[in-house]
């Protein structure tokens, strides 16, 4: 099998329960989605793996909401990476695969030959859901702490969710003997099932006084976490990426004592929400002074979709809430 070939569990994202230790969690494999993520951007390697990560996390995430839901993952940062936005879209109805989509935006001059997490500085990683119309958006935020993007959503789950939470990621690219690069990414999500009544009072164990795992469980609980954290510690990065091993033949392997069960695989795909119609409704705030201000010395109005990269032209007559012009009468 060569590195690029497309194996049975690329793209996809595997629910399981281990019975025997009131955990649940999920295995997830992005290697066209994040192809198709990072192709359309040309970024510099530390803000590609931030990126990367912050997909694998959003997989993860995701997942567990329901159908033609939206949750969304942003970094805020004052570092040179001062963006990283990710969306994940439920499936429209049963059978159909998710949509992911990312992007970044950081200062070129400002990015160092550190490793990617330090190219963030003090800012807040936010989790927010979308449920549709006549629903509330949720929003839950926690500051940017630890060592890498995981650490910032296990702070999260913790202290907004009283929630363990564990994350184990690996993403790279591979290269063919023809020299072909690909993106593997996998990763392995770990969360202590909830209780009715989270014990956690006042401040955590955590960096700048965050809840930590310690602060949320005991007893029996606690023992099964550490231990399940423990054999999750014995995952090889290949076991994560590569083609060998199937995750239900991991979960078997890591877990087999705990008595881990594996439900049916959600499929996912890169996906962007962008349309011509969204991209109107959003300049239909503004003012016939203001869209001139945006109009080119062609006489059009453009916009770039920061997710894929599509580029709209429009007529400049058709926008805003003066609009002299119908969409259909444009000649753009």
């Amino acid at each position: 099998m060569t590195l690029g070939q497309k194996i049975a569990w690329d793209d996809t994202i595997l629910p399981f329960q281990l019975d025997a230790a009131d955990i649940r969690g999920r295995i997830a494999r992005l290697d066209g989605v994040l192809e198709g993520i990072l192709r359309q951007h040309d970024y510099p390697p530390q803000v590609e793996a931030l990126v990367a990560e912050m997909a694998l996390l959003t997989a993860l995430i995701g997942q567990t909401i329901k159908l033609r839901w939206k949750l969304s993952l942003q970094v805020q940062s004052k570092g040179a990476v001062r963006m990283i936005a990710t969306d994940y879209y439920g499936p429209q109805k049963e059978g159909d695969p998710a949509r992911i989509r990312a992007y970044a935006s950081y200062d070129a001059d400002r990015l160092t030959k550190a490793r990617p997490f330090d190219q963030l500085g003090e800012g807040y990683f936010a989790v927010l859901i979308d449920q549709g119309k006549g629903t509330e958006p949720y929003q839950g935020i926690t500051p940017i702490a630890g060592a890498s993007l995981a650490a910032c959503a296990e702070a999260y789950f913790a202290q907004s969710e009283q929630l363990p939470t564990r994350f184990a990621l690996s993403f790279g690219k591979s290269t063919e003997a023809g020299g072909v690069e690909h993106w593997r990414a996998g990763g392995m999500m770990l969360q202590h099932m909830p209780k009715a009544s989270p014990f956690a009072t006042g401040g955590g164990s955590g960096e700048g006084g965050l809840l930590g795992a310690s602060d949320l469980i005991e007893g029996e609980d606690e023992e099964n976490w550490t231990r399940a954290n423990l054999l999750l510690d014995t995952v090889e990065e290949l076991e994560l990426i590569g083609p060998s091993v199937p995750p239900t033949d991991l979960l078997v392997r890591l877990f087999h004592e705990e008595g881990p069960r594996a439900f049916e695989p959600q499929a996912v795909r890169f996906g962007c929400s962008c349309s011509e119609d969204k991209v109107r409704q959003s300049l239909s705030i503004y003012s016939a002074r203001d869209i001139a201000h945006m109009t080119t010395p062609e006489g059009q109005v453009t916009a770039d979709c920061q997710f894929c990269g599509a580029h709209y032209t429009l007529d400049p007559a058709t926008l805003g809430f003066e609009a002299k012009a119908g969409p259909d009468d444009s000649q753009s």
